[in-house]
């Protein structure tokens, strides 16, 4: 079973698809290389005859682990540090002074992070809070919700342990502040303090939104190109109606968003405001 490749028929695939795309509203169509490519190793490393042995046994699996590793298989969690930074200059630049003048007798920053991967963006944005408000931190709530689907990859965020290669893009007075080299210096783990600034969970985009109050920044960047337009658009009004009036949504330098069917704002390329 390990030698060789374990081909997936059509029935398979559009099964896979129509689970993925009910489920999550992930949008698989087109892409069975990519889900051969991902599901193939596991599968032979885990004995299964096929696709259909595999989804068979996760149907009737009541533990949710084999589902767990379906999505965990097939959702891209590919991040690193300053991604698209400049969306960071504009949040520091403009949006923060905003929340600080809005808020100020509150003194409470509500940021959701919508797909938050492996940590880097989350703690990224800590980092951005704790700069900006400088000494009067410790008087602001500035604690970050960071949501994904992937229980994987909010395991490694919540260790927040990160590669020499990937803290150096950093500035290195956050360095110092914020990570603690581990030994053998290869890696670095990121500071107690930094952790209690950012709140992990799983959450499924496609469920309702629990939020009790409105959120004044969410990022939710590289995640739609999972989902087809009326997928899309309906998520695209859940995000709006959890904004605040005035409030920001950063979406990846890729995304567009049809501002024929919710009425954003857009303030710059990929940068939306209610």
């Amino acid at each position: 079973m390990a030698g060789h490749t374990i081909e997936i028929r059509d029935d398979e695939f559009d099964r896979i698809y129509r689970y993925l795309k009910s489920r999550y509203g992930i949008d698989m169509n087109n892409k069975k290389e990519i889900v051969t490519g991902r599901m193939d190793n596991y599968l032979r490393a885990g004995n299964w005859s096929s696709y259909t042995a595999f989804m068979d046994a996760m149907e009737k699996d009541h533990s949710g682990a084999l589902e767990k590793k379906l999505v965990n298989l097939l959702t891209t969690n590919h991040t690193f540090f300053m991604r698209e930074s400049e969306h960071f200059d504009y949040l520091k630049q403009t949006v923060l002074p905003w929340i600080k003048d809005k808020e100020a007798r509150t003194r409470d920053v509500r940021i959701w992070c919508g797909a938050s991967s492996t940590g880097e963006e989350p703690y990224a944005l800590a980092m951005i809070l704790a700069d900006f408000f400088g000494l009067e931190y410790s008087r602001w709530d500035t604690h970050i919700l960071a949501t994904d689907i992937s229980e994987d990859v909010l395991r490694q965020a919540i260790a927040g342990i990160y590669s020499s290669e990937q803290v150096e893009v950093l500035p290195e007075s956050w360095r110092r502040r914020f990570f603690k080299a581990m030994p053998g210096g290869e890696n670095y783990r990121v500071t107690d303090n930094l952790k209690k600034e950012v709140i992990y969970r799983k959450f499924n985009l496609m469920d309702k939104f629990p939020f009790r109050r409105k959120m004044h920044v969410i990022f939710l960047r590289n995640v739609m190109i999972y989902f087809d337009d009326p997928t899309k658009e309906e998520l695209i009004r859940k995000v709006y109606d959890t904004l605040e009036p005035g409030g920001y949504l950063f979406i990846g330098r890729t995304e567009t968003l049809d501002r024929g069917t919710v009425p954003f704002q857009l303030v710059k390329p990929s940068v939306y405001r209610k």
